[in-house]
């Protein structure tokens, strides 16, 4: 589900993180506004259908029918498993993309498991009675995130969405990587993560090493929502990175 957040410009399209949802960019929309026409959207098998088959592939087909309608190369600012869909759409639609922000997600996540995971997920209280009993149990900055992304109901927020399917989606990474994909890119790229991080240690900075036009930032006292936990740092590093885009990337003939 593609959602138009306004703004005027070069198409910015924010994909959200594993449990995540469109809305879960609230803090961010209004001021990515200032840089160009801002689109969120709800992956699959968050708050809708999942794709028959749980592949990255099969995900970002699906993004790619439901962006159809943004026609100007767009620039992808992702978040983790938005990340990792932004950059694949990108290697498999080169021409409709023209920058990435990556956001605290590496290509290789093989032999890991999302068994212990799941596990926690299903012990989760649900229904969680109201705001205070979601940001009670995960915490101010967790919690809005959380609250931002579930689903109300008469009885209380519940997830958006089947464990089942966020664990397959988690467990596919740890069966292949993402490295050809991220080496098939040539547009510029942000890459942010925080100290606290989730990937496995040196790969974002090898990232970067391995693209041909790409900044890392490394982000003290973050964990995995950069952009909720360090919200200035973040906006400072990527409203830098937009200015960027936008001083190279002017149709041929305008004006310096």
């Amino acid at each position: 589900m593609l959602y138009d957040e306004g703004g005027a410009g070069v198409p910015i399209l924010l994909l959200h993180g594993l449990m995540g949802s469109a809305r879960t960019w609230g803090d961010q929309v209004s001021w990515l506004r200032e840089f160009g026409h801002v689109y969120t959207v709800d992956a699959a098998g968050h708050g809708r259908r999942p794709p028959a088959e749980l592949t990255t592939e099969a995900f970002v087909a699906d993004l790619a029918e439901h962006t159809a309608v943004i026609t100007e190369p767009m620039v992808i600012v992702g978040h983790s498993m938005g990340a990792i869909h932004g950059w694949v759409f990108a290697a498999t639609h080169p021409e409709r993309v023209r920058g990435i922000v990556v956001e605290d997600i590496a290509p290789d996540f093989t032999g890991r498991t999302a068994a212990h995971w799941a596990e926690l997920i299903h012990s989760w209280p649900q229904p969680f009675a109201g705001e205070q009993a979601v940001l009670d149990y995960f915490g101010p900055v967790a919690g809005r995130y959380f609250l931002r992304a579930f689903t109300a109901t008469a009885d209380g927020y519940r997830l958006h969405g089947e464990v089942d399917t966020f664990r397959a989606i988690s467990e596919e990474w740890g069966t292949r990587d993402f490295w050809a994909e991220w080496q098939a890119l040539e547009v510029p790229a942000l890459l942010i993560e925080g100290e606290h991080t989730i990937t496995p240690p040196g790969q974002m900075r090898a990232m970067a090493e391995a693209h041909p036009d790409a900044e890392y930032v490394w982000v003290a006292g973050a964990g995995h929502l950069v952009h909720d936990e360090q919200a200035e740092i973040y906006r400072e590093h990527v409203s830098r990175f937009l200015r960027r885009l936008g001083s190279t990337t002017r149709p041929t003939g305008a004006s310096a």
